[in-house]
Formats: C-alpha cells, structure tokens, sequence
C-alpha cells in the first residue's frame, strides 16, 4: 500500500459540472469486484457520448485520489425512466448494459467511477470497491453499501419516504439496480467513508477493504483481521453480518465505530434480474408483512425490536438513542490513552460535534464489561435530555471496540477554520484536529492486534450510571 501511496494523485478527481438531473448518471452491476473481474456499468445519459474515468480514492500526497484508468469514448443511450414495483414501492432501472470494465491490474480500494458526458454538460460518479483477497493481518475498511442504498432517493423512493414524501408511501425495499440520486452519484461515500480511508492510508497502515454486503456473504472474510473498521453512518445491517462481525470480535479483531447509529436495521439481501444480493429488504414496523418473514426468515426490523430482540449494545457496548440533535461533545475521561496528544482537559468541549444522531450506554440493554466511557456530552433531543458516549470496552476474547458515539466524526475529519454557520454544521479546525488525533491513535494501537489484551479496559460506568448489573465475559 505504501508504494500505492507514494504514486502520484489526481487532484482533479471531483465534478465540477453536475448538470442536470438525468444529463448522465449510472450503476454498476456489483458493489465490489476483485481485480481482474468484469465490472457491467449501466449508463443512461443525454449526451452522444461519454467516458468513463476510475479513481481509486486514498491518499496521494493531499491528493484524494488516483486515476487508475480511463474509458476511450462510448456511444450514450438514453435509457428509460424508473420504474416502480407496486407491492414494495422500490423505484428501480430497468436498464440495458452499456460498458464492461476490465478492474485487472486494479488495486484493491474504495473506487469512484466519473461519467463524464462528451458535451461538458454533466458528470456523475458510480461507487465500487475492488475488495482484498485477504484480510489477515490488516484493517479491513467496509463500506456501508445498504444504508447508502436505504437513503438513495432516485426514482422517488427510499426506506423512509414514497414518491408523496409521506412515511406511509415508504419502499419496503430497496435496489442497487439504480444510480444512487445523492452525492453527485457517489451515495453517502464521500461525506462518511472517504475522510477515514484518506488518514488510514495516510498513516501507512495494513488496509484491506470490503463492502457490508461482502461481509455478510463470507464468514471468513474477517478471518484473522487485525480490525474492522465501521464508518460515519453503518445503519443496515443483515443478521449474517452482525454474526460474522461479532464472531469476528470475540476471536480477537479489534472493532472502532467511527459513527453513530450503527447496526439498528435488520434486513435481508435478495437477487434481481441483475444478480445476486441487489435488493436490500427492510419492511421496518411492517415486518409481518414481510413475505420472507412469513416464509421462516428473520424479521427486517430493529434488530432490539421484538419478535428476534438482539440489541446492538451487545456488540458495540453503546446504542442508538436519537436524532436530531445538535450539541457540544464533552471530554470526561482526558487522561485515557486513546486522547493521548489531544491536549484535551477535563470538560473541554468542541462545540456541534454530537449530531445529527447519537449513542449511548444503556444498561436497560446488554452492555459489555468492563467499559470506559471517554466523552460523556448532554443532549437533549425532542425535549429529553440524554448523553451521547464514546467508549472503549475490551472483550474476553482480547479485542478492544471504540464507538464514538456520534455520527458528525468522520465529517469532523475535513473540518477546517473557525467553524462557520451552515458549512460543514459549524464544526472548526480545533474538532479536526482532535477528531484526527484520536482516530489515529485508535486505528495505530488496532492495527497492531487485540488491543483488549494489552489494554484492557478499567471500568468506568458506576460513574456516569451508577452501579447497574453486568454482562460479563463479551
């Protein structure tokens, strides 16, 4: 990765002339590939022509990116409108393959495809990982495909809304079978994923990566991974990749949760016409309706929801407790070795880094011992007043897990200046640079194995809690 590292990047990687809406857009027919395979691109554009431009995003020097390769000129093809299933109100593109990529010579990474249409009137990216042959011995970077996918509102429908912006008219599920509508193509990558992977490699660190729905499909994938690494927002999760995670843990992989709310949806992958795992079923409070679920599957719910409860807490120690929200983050335990070269003293605040969802220790539910909570910051959401928590808690199979307990870190990452109203939710440079340096010293003690064995937690929570009943021996 290193010699990856030290090529020369492509600063001039980003859109810079979107367009307009439907001008060009695309998906891919797989989130990941390993290099050497086929990538099919589905491409409906305007224009009478495009190419297509691959970076492999990271970090080259302060550039972001690395053209890896670039398409000759192909012939556009309007394709057709979405379409929208009747019975689950999942928009999808029911559409004609336009270009075969050959990833040989690919470096395994996290991808941006940009289409640009050969007129200059528009330009969209198209995600995908080229995943790693293996993971032992490194971090394994995962990409959380089905939340983007739960929040993509192209062809008017997501998990949370329908086509009249109403939750009743809500999709059940959702298709990888369509552009991604947010992100200028690239889904929630660039806000949530791609400051991470730029420190990480930065850093020089063993990294391997991976998609969620990668996961999910292999119960080695994690196999003797050093870490895992959760990123901003981590929402959808399949119950096969809350168990290979999990087992993964307790066999030693250290686990940092860079975001908040994750873990919260059960839902179950399905194929399309396209292939495999491309439809991403969660019928939430409806999950009774859920054909699979009345043929025997798990319910696509919360996973802490009746009838299967199975809180997240007990597999990252905090859980989700809310949104919106919008409030200081506040040091409680400054002297632990993860803030080690923040300079941050007891009670230091760094104001609008809890948000727009947060975590916290519950011990209504499951909470793993012993844990420490490092930030212990008051919010107060819809009128009640709560905590958001990051903490670290080391598990009876050696591993340390770190959760930050909000979903505004990985933005802090690229937070610069004073911090301005309305420009990256006003956080400053002072949050960047803490952010920074805690997820350095996280990702840095990780990589370097069970982090529990060397530094086991020293419990904490009768401080902030008082003194609830234990769930030993995670």
């Amino acid at each position: 990765m290193r010699a990856e590292n030290a090529l020369p990047g492509s600063p001039d990687w980003r859109i810079t002339h979107a367009g307009p809406a439907r001008a060009i857009e695309g998906f891919a027919d797989r989130p990941s590939v390993r290099a050497g395979e086929v990538l099919a691109l589905r491409v409906s554009t305007t224009s009478a022509s495009y190419t297509v431009s691959a970076y492999r995003m990271g970090w080259y020097g302060g550039a972001r990116a690395r053209l890896v390769w670039r398409s000759r000129a192909l012939p556009g093809l309007r394709q057709a409108p979405a379409r929208l299933e009747p019975g689950t109100r999942m928009a999808w593109a029911q559409w004609r393959r336009t270009a075969e990529v050959d990833t040989s010579g690919w470096p395994e990474g996290s991808y941006l495809l940009r289409l640009d249409a050969q007129d200059g009137r528009a330009q969209r990216f198209v995600p995908v990982t080229v995943r790693s042959p293996s993971a032992t011995g490194r971090t394994v970077v995962v990409n959380s495909v089905a939340t983007w996918q739960a929040y993509n509102r192209w062809g008017g429908t997501d998990l949370y809304k329908g086509t009249n912006g109403k939750k009743a008219s809500r999709a059940l599920q959702v298709t990888f079978d369509r552009p991604y509508g947010g992100g200028q193509g690239a889904g929630q990558f660039l806000v949530y994923e791609a400051p991470v992977i730029a420190l990480a490699e930065r850093m020089g660190l063993p990294l391997a990566y991976a998609t969620g729905v990668d996961v999910a499909g292999d119960p080695a994938l994690l196999c003797g991974a050093a870490a895992m690494v959760s990123l901003g927002h981590d929402e959808y999760w399949s119950p096969e990749q809350r168990r290979h995670v999990g087992a993964a843990r307790d066999a030693g992989t250290n686990l940092a949760v860079l975001g908040a709310n994750c873990c919260y949806r059960r839902v179950r992958f399905e194929p399309s016409a396209v292939g495999p795992d491309r439809i991403v079923v969660c019928y939430k409070e409806d999950y009774a309706q859920d054909p699979g679920f009345r043929r025997g599957s798990p319910p696509t719910n919360d996973f802490r929801r009746a009838p299967a409860p199975d809180p997240e807490s007990s597999l990252l120690g905090v859980i989700y407790d809310g949104y919106p929200v919008d409030a200081p983050y506040v040091v409680s335990n400054p002297d632990h070795w993860l803030l080690t070269g923040t300079g941050a003293r007891l009670g230091d605040s760094f104001p609008h880094l809890v948000g727009v969802e947060y975590d916290r220790v519950n011990t209504a539910h499951p909470t793993p011992r012993p844990i420490e909570i490092l930030a212990h910051s008051p919010v107060v959401r819809k009128g009640r007043p709560s905590h958001a928590d990051t903490v670290y808690f080391s598990s009876a199979g050696g591993a340390g897990v770190f959760c930050t307990g909000t979903m505004r870190w990985v933005e802090a990452l690229d937070a610069s200046g004073p911090g301005r109203p309305k420009v990256n939710h006003g956080l400053d440079d002072r949050a960047a640079r803490f952010t920074r340096t805690v997820t350095a010293n996280v990702l840095g003690a990780f990589a370097r194995g069970p982090a529990g064995r060397d530094r086991p937690a020293t419990d904490n929570l009768a401080a902030y809690y008082g003194a609830p009943a234990t769930t030993p021996g995670v």
